[in-house]
């Protein structure tokens, strides 16, 4: 997937300082979406650190990472976690764009691409994703990817130190059965 210069790519422990640039610089702009981050979060150790568990689970095949870059320079992230085979065939995805390329589509690009990926490799049925009920952003992308809104979840993630009620969404993407 490539937008605007932009390409989606597996993320590696390459990216570490290049991610703790970004997310240091989006610290702000991002708190109000974010969990607690304690200040080595934003550092290259620790983003090496947060990189080795995702591979990890990636290898365990719980997880999909990836890291929007513009060039050489990480411009946001998605992933497709909780990844369940069997009867269920779902995972959910995460995402986040450096507020100096929101509005550009690469959110919803990346979101497309990560449903592609669940249902044409890994023959996910569903995707489901949450957001804070004001994240209106993350929503309209959401909606332009074709997820639905199916319910609200009272105190679902602890977010900028409180328990926040989230959307929840869901996007079917076939009705085939289980693979065998």
């Amino acid at each position: 997937m490539i937008v605007d210069g932009v390409e989606m790519r597996g993320v590696t422990l390459d990216d570490a300082a290049g991610l703790a640039g970004v997310l240091a610089r989006n610290r702000a702009f991002m708190k109000p979406y974010e969990p607690h981050r304690p200040d080595r979060f934003y550092t290259e150790a620790g983003q090496r650190e947060r990189i080795e568990g995702l591979l990890a689970e990636c290898d365990a095949g719980r997880t999909l990472p990836y890291v929007l870059v513009a060039g050489a320079d990480p411009v946001g992230g998605i992933n497709l976690g909780s990844i369940a085979l069997g009867p269920l065939r779902s995972g959910g995805v995460g995402y986040w764009i450096d507020r100096d390329w929101n509005g550009r589509g690469l959110a919803t690009a990346a979101v497309e691409e990560v449903c592609r990926i669940a249902r044409d490799e890994l023959a996910l049925h569903r995707v489901e994703a949450g957001t804070l009920l004001g994240n209106l952003a993350s929503q309209r992308v959401l909606t332009k990817t074709g997820f639905t809104a199916y319910g609200t979840a009272p105190r679902y993630l602890h977010i900028d130190g409180a328990w926040r009620d989230h959307r929840l969404f869901q996007r079917l993407l076939h009705d085939d059965p289980p693979p065998a």
